[in-house]
């Protein structure tokens, strides 16, 4: 009856760790069987290989030496010859396993506590996989949880069946919880460590009032308003981008609610954090007009390679354009992805004039012209002496007071001084010992191969190990804002498109590719794109 009582206790106990630690009844039985092998180590012999297994429904409790079938025994402890073994069974094979069954043991003191040892780490370990298993499909997910305690300012939060962390610069400024609070959080990543899974919590993240969003917009929650970008100053203000799919709904009235019902409740969540609805525009110049709200935009100038855009605002406006401390335009950058410059209509007018005596004087010294001249040129949009040189005589004779002789002229000079510069040029290249066959790539200048050179390019090897990035320089963002590195032909017209063909057939014309190359290269982008379309 004792044995009977013992049996039914070590079940009970399984079904009580199982329950309690929320794992599987079988893990703990594996545990305890592990515990019991260590145990009976101890006793019959650490390098025995000993088996102890234990009936789910009976716990009855079996033990077991298993010995190796070998042709010559080295250690009788974990092996048998097989002539023994074939006495006790007479299909046994070389390699084959002869189980011979132990007595029951009583577990001594430091068997027991050695057992237990096993017994809680197994279950530890079971108990952090269900744990984590559980909790890393949820990232991108809000979850509540209580305040277990908070250490330097680090908040442990207890979720149930888990823990999770918000670190410090996770947290709201400003914002104070204390042992027991109640509080959500968006679950950004959830990593399997040495001491256990660690569930990482923020509630400064972008996508935590992008959730809190969805929770309280049923048409965001339904896909009919979509979220597009979101940028946050964590308790002080944010802005979010929406747009809707249905045209018979406004995506800000949605969000803003019945008397900003909706917002509020994202609002107080959040501690008071100041929210700006933005309808979101495929158009980047509307997009950004929209992003600088409240402050009204008189004009904006788009640059798309350097994904920079100039906003000109009234006066009165340029303070609230951008913000204290820069913290609209700065918010504004971060939604839209673009830099953003903000300038006024009267810093406007004097960089315009500034502009435009620099091309007038351009124009006066390069082509020999008085003033007026160079002025005239200046404002019909010409920028360059290229311009000039290769444009339609037509252009040049339609300006008002010049004729076709006078058109003829400017052009005629236009072209000479492009020729004298391109003479100039050369010799400066041959002087830094640039290779004549670079000029042979389509596209190449005399002024081009002179940058080269200063920066150490003279051969078609040299040239064709350079990357586009190289040429035309390329651009890094960081903490919302864009930083520009200048390449070796960044002052001159050449795209990257260009760049990319002028180094392909630096590398034909150096070997290190061939036509062939090209062709398949080509074939497996098309393919490429048919299998994406």
């Amino acid at each position: 009856m004792a044995v009977s009582a013992n049996r039914l206790e070590l079940l009970q106990i399984a079904d009580a760790v199982a329950r309690e630690k929320v794992i599987d009844r079988e893990i703990v039985l594996a545990a305890m069987a592990d515990a019991i092998q260590k145990a009976a180590r101890s006793r019959y012999g650490t390098e025995s290989n000993i088996r102890a297994d234990i009936n789910p429904k009976t716990g009855e409790i079996r033990l077991q030496r298993l010995l190796e079938v070998v042709d010559k025994v080295e250690d009788y402890s974990t092996q048998i010859p097989l002539e023994l073994a074939r006495d006790r069974n007479p299909d046994a094979a070389l390699g084959d396993f002869i189980a011979d069954p132990l007595p029951p043991m009583d577990f001594g003191r430091i068997a027991a506590q050695s057992a237990k040892q096993v017994i809680v780490q197994k279950v530890r370990e079971a108990e952090r996989d269900r744990q984590f298993d559980e909790f890393k499909d949820r990232v991108g997910e809000i979850v509540n949880g209580t305040v277990k305690r908070v250490e330097y300012g680090n908040v442990i939060v207890d979720l149930g069946r888990g823990e999770g962390i918000i670190r410090r610069d996770e947290m709201i400024p400003r914002e104070n919880v204390r042992y027991g609070d109640r509080v959500r959080a968006y679950v950004y990543d959830v990593r399997r460590e040495q001491r256990g899974p660690q569930i990482f919590l923020s509630r400064t993240h972008p996508q935590f009032m992008v959730k809190l969003f969805t929770m309280e917009v049923p048409e965001i929650y339904d896909g009919i308003i979509q979220v597009k970008s979101v940028a946050r100053d964590p308790g002080s203000r944010a802005k979010i981008a929406v747009i809707s799919n249905d045209s018979s709904i406004d995506p800000v009235g949605a969000c803003v609610g019945m008397r900003g019902s909706r917002v509020q409740a994202v609002v107080g969540e959040l501690q008071g954090e100041k929210i700006d609805i933005i309808p979101w525009s495929q158009d980047p110049a509307t997009f950004v007009v929209n992003a600088l709200q409240p402050a009204e935009v008189a004009k904006v100038v788009l640059d798309e390679d350097a994904e920079r855009i100039e906003v000109v605002v009234p006066d009165e406006q340029l303070s609230l354009a951008i913000g204290r401390r820069g913290q609209n335009v700065r918010l504004a950058s971060q939604l839209t992805g673009w830099d953003i410059d903000i300038m006024t209509e009267a810093e406007e007018s004097e960089r315009r004039q500034k502009e435009f005596n620099e091309r007038t004087n351009l124009f006066m010294d390069s082509l020999d012209v008085d003033e007026m001249v160079g002025q005239v040129l200046a404002s019909e949009g010409f920028a360059a002496v290229e311009e000039l040189a290769y444009v339609d005589l037509d252009e040049i004779s339609s300006i008002d007071g010049f004729d076709e002789e006078t058109a003829q002229e400017i052009q005629q000079r236009a072209r000479e001084f492009l020729e004298r510069l391109e003479a100039e040029m050369d010799e400066k290249r041959k002087a830094l010992g640039v290779q004549d066959e670079l000029r042979e790539i389509n596209g190449m200048t005399a002024q081009m191969m002179v940058a080269l050179g200063e920066d150490g390019i003279k051969s078609i090897e040299d040239f064709a190990g350079c990357a586009a990035d190289d040429l035309v320089g390329w651009s890094e963002r960081k903490n919302g804002e864009t930083k520009k590195f200048e390449g070796l032909f960044s002052k001159f017209d050449v795209s990257r498109v260009e760049a990319e063909q002028m180094i392909v057939q630096a590398r034909l014309s150096a070997g290190w590719i061939t036509q062939e190359d090209l062709d398949k290269g080509t074939e497996e982008e098309v393919t490429e794109a048919e299998q994406e379309a």
